[in-house]
Protein backbone atom coordinates (compact mmCIF):
# COMPACT_ATOMS: atom_id res chain seq x y z
CA UNK A 1 0.00 0.00 0.00
CA UNK A 2 0.81 3.67 0.03
CA UNK A 3 3.42 4.64 2.62
CA UNK A 4 4.54 8.12 1.58
CA UNK A 5 3.96 10.56 4.43
CA UNK A 6 1.90 8.02 6.37
CA UNK A 7 2.36 7.48 10.09
CA UNK A 8 0.69 5.12 12.58
CA UNK A 9 -2.86 6.15 13.36
CA UNK A 10 -3.43 8.04 10.11
CA UNK A 11 -6.77 7.52 8.40
CA UNK A 12 -7.98 8.50 4.95
CA UNK A 13 -11.15 8.63 2.95
CA UNK A 14 -11.93 6.20 0.14
CA UNK A 15 -11.32 9.05 -2.30
CA UNK A 16 -7.89 9.79 -0.83
CA UNK A 17 -6.99 6.10 -0.93
CA UNK A 18 -8.00 5.86 -4.60
CA UNK A 19 -6.00 8.98 -5.48
CA UNK A 20 -2.91 7.58 -3.74
CA UNK A 21 -3.33 4.25 -5.50
CA UNK A 22 -3.51 5.98 -8.88
CA UNK A 23 -0.41 8.06 -8.09
CA UNK A 24 1.55 5.04 -6.88
CA UNK A 25 0.56 2.96 -9.92
CA UNK A 26 1.55 5.82 -12.22
CA UNK A 27 5.01 5.82 -10.62
CA UNK A 28 5.30 2.06 -11.15
CA UNK A 29 4.18 2.42 -14.77
CA UNK A 30 6.75 5.16 -15.36
CA UNK A 31 9.50 2.91 -13.98
CA UNK A 32 8.42 0.07 -16.28
CA UNK A 33 8.34 2.39 -19.28
CA UNK A 34 11.86 3.60 -18.48
CA UNK A 35 13.45 0.27 -17.58
CA UNK A 36 11.82 -2.43 -19.71
CA UNK A 37 13.32 -2.64 -23.20
CA UNK A 38 11.05 -5.32 -24.67
CA UNK A 39 7.44 -5.24 -25.75
CA UNK A 40 5.03 -6.44 -23.08
CA UNK A 41 1.58 -7.96 -23.24
CA UNK A 42 -1.08 -6.21 -21.15
CA UNK A 43 -0.92 -9.06 -18.63
CA UNK A 44 2.85 -8.77 -18.33
CA UNK A 45 2.58 -5.01 -17.87
CA UNK A 46 -0.15 -5.35 -15.24
CA UNK A 47 1.85 -7.96 -13.33
CA UNK A 48 4.93 -5.74 -13.37
CA UNK A 49 2.93 -2.72 -12.18
CA UNK A 50 1.76 -4.73 -9.17
CA UNK A 51 5.29 -6.00 -8.55
CA UNK A 52 7.05 -2.63 -8.86
CA UNK A 53 4.35 -0.96 -6.77
CA UNK A 54 5.18 -3.44 -4.01
CA UNK A 55 8.98 -3.81 -4.19
CA UNK A 56 9.89 -0.36 -5.49
CA UNK A 57 11.67 0.94 -8.55
CA UNK A 58 15.17 0.58 -7.10
CA UNK A 59 14.72 -3.09 -6.33
CA UNK A 60 13.21 -3.72 -9.75
CA UNK A 61 16.02 -1.79 -11.46
CA UNK A 62 18.65 -4.03 -9.79
CA UNK A 63 16.69 -7.27 -10.21
CA UNK A 64 17.60 -10.39 -12.11
CA UNK A 65 13.99 -10.34 -13.31
CA UNK A 66 14.58 -7.13 -15.25
CA UNK A 67 17.86 -8.40 -16.72
CA UNK A 68 16.21 -11.62 -17.90
CA UNK A 69 13.20 -9.77 -19.26
CA UNK A 70 15.33 -7.31 -21.21
CA UNK A 71 17.30 -10.24 -22.64
CA UNK A 72 14.02 -11.64 -23.99
CA UNK A 73 13.81 -14.51 -21.53
CA UNK A 74 10.23 -14.03 -20.33
CA UNK A 75 9.85 -17.53 -18.89
CA UNK A 76 12.87 -17.17 -16.65
CA UNK A 77 11.81 -13.63 -15.74
CA UNK A 78 8.41 -14.96 -14.64
CA UNK A 79 10.11 -17.52 -12.41
CA UNK A 80 11.77 -14.64 -10.55
CA UNK A 81 8.49 -13.47 -8.99
CA UNK A 82 8.64 -16.25 -6.40
CA UNK A 83 12.03 -15.04 -5.15
CA UNK A 84 10.34 -11.93 -3.74
CA UNK A 85 8.13 -13.61 -1.13
CA UNK A 86 10.13 -12.82 2.01
CA UNK A 87 10.21 -10.14 4.67
CA UNK A 88 12.96 -10.13 7.30
CA UNK A 89 14.25 -13.36 5.75
CA UNK A 90 11.03 -15.30 6.26
CA UNK A 91 8.53 -16.42 3.62
CA UNK A 92 5.33 -14.46 4.08
CA UNK A 93 2.19 -16.34 2.99
CA UNK A 94 0.55 -13.15 1.72
CA UNK A 95 3.58 -12.25 -0.39
CA UNK A 96 3.84 -15.81 -1.71
CA UNK A 97 0.19 -15.66 -2.78
CA UNK A 98 0.69 -12.23 -4.36
CA UNK A 99 3.79 -13.37 -6.27
CA UNK A 100 1.98 -16.48 -7.53
CA UNK A 101 -0.87 -14.31 -8.82
CA UNK A 102 1.58 -11.87 -10.47
CA UNK A 103 3.47 -14.73 -12.10
CA UNK A 104 0.27 -16.24 -13.47
CA UNK A 105 -0.88 -12.87 -14.79
CA UNK A 106 2.53 -12.33 -16.37
CA UNK A 107 2.36 -15.76 -18.05
CA UNK A 108 -1.23 -15.23 -19.20
CA UNK A 109 -2.66 -18.08 -17.14
CA UNK A 110 -4.61 -15.95 -14.64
Amino acid sequence: GHTGGVKPGDVCTDEEAMAWLKEDCAEAEKAIDELVEVELTQGQRDALISFVFNVGEGNFRASTMLKLLNNGNCGSAAAQFKRWDKAAGHVMPGLAKRRQAESELFLGIA
